[in-house]
């Protein structure tokens, strides 16, 4: 398994949080991880190439991810971004208990704990949302005021969970965490899936599981995830098939295989269309940005 850069950042146990604002031309900093929580905001950098997990996209002129997990590999990479564009970066980066269970259990706090729930996938925030909070993140930039400037974190981040077009980035199998549904049923679905998604598995197999018909767990998979039962089970074994071509040295033929693709093709095809590049592509791209330890 190829190691990866683990960044040591300067905010000690003293501190609430840390600002990071920058001016560059490019992005010299290699995928890497870190225990904290992070919020990076970037303007001006249309064409640059944002990995999250197993999440490769270019990003538009204005881009804000939040990070909540201290092993989800993420990076920018200049890719397309024009050379000599002057970028700007801001990067919050807080405690993981800056704000504690206690108080994230509370009825006021919910959403952002349902957003820190998603952010450990990775979560891009919608152009709209990002345009509304923008000045907010500029002046928590430019505040001095270190009490004050923790309020404001919480209500920008308060604001930031209300974002309903916000995407989960990371595929759940590339990054083990386990992420809550609030629904049993959907957890025992997916927990199934998991453990079996290397072999045929059927809509009947899941509805007898659950004891519903096959009509109603496809509904109620698309209503509580946003995913049909197909979708569902291929983001597994994509996010399976991801980490085998970042971890190891396996043939793309033997990976669509041990993540439960019988068909190289299909499985070819699937990836390109989720991943928007083809299996070589990406772990090509995904190697060529690591830092080697």
């Amino acid at each position: 398994m190829l190691s990866i850069l683990r960044e040591t950042t300067p905010l000690s146990e003293k501190d609430c949080f840390m600002v990071f604002t920058r001016e560059k031309t490019d992005f010299d900093f290699p995928v890497h991880v870190h225990p904290e929580y992070e919020l990076n905001f970037i303007e001006n950098a249309k064409g640059a190439q944002r990995i999250m997990g197993d999440s490769i996209e270019e990003i538009e002129d204005i881009e804000l991810a939040l990070i909540t997990s201290s092993n989800l590999e993420h990076g920018w990479m200049n890719h397309r971004c024009v050379p000599g564009t002057i970028i700007k970066e801001i990067t919050i980066q807080f405690h993981p208990n800056l704000l504690n269970d206690q108080l994230l259990n509370r009825n006021q706090f919910r959403t952002i704990q349902n957003m820190f729930a998603k952010a450990a996938y990775g979560i891009s925030f919608s152009e709209t949302a990002i345009e509304q909070i923008k000045t907010k993140i500029y002046d928590l930039a430019a505040d001095n005021d270190g009490f004050y400037s923790v309020m404001k974190l919480i209500e920008l981040l308060y604001e930031l969970s209300h974002d309903t077009a916000a995407r989960m980035l990371s595929s759940r199998s590339f990054h083990a965490e386990k992420q809550q549904f609030n629904s049993r049923r959907v957890e025992r679905i997916i927990q199934f899936l998991m453990e079996n998604y290397t072999r045929e598995v059927t809509l009947g197999d899941v509805s007898d599981l659950v004891g519903m018909t096959a009509v109603s767990v496809s509904r109620f998979l698309k209503l509580r995830t946003g995913r049909s039962f197909v979708d569902t089970l291929n983001d597994i074994r994509l996010g399976h098939a991801s980490r085998r071509l970042i971890d190891t040295t396996h043939s793309v033929a033997e990976i669509a295989l041990q993540s439960g693709f019988n068909n190289l093709s299909n499985f070819n095809r699937i990836f390109l269309k989720k991943k928007g590049c083809t299996p070589s592509d990406f772990r090509n791209k995904y190697r060529a940005s690591k830092f080697f330890l």
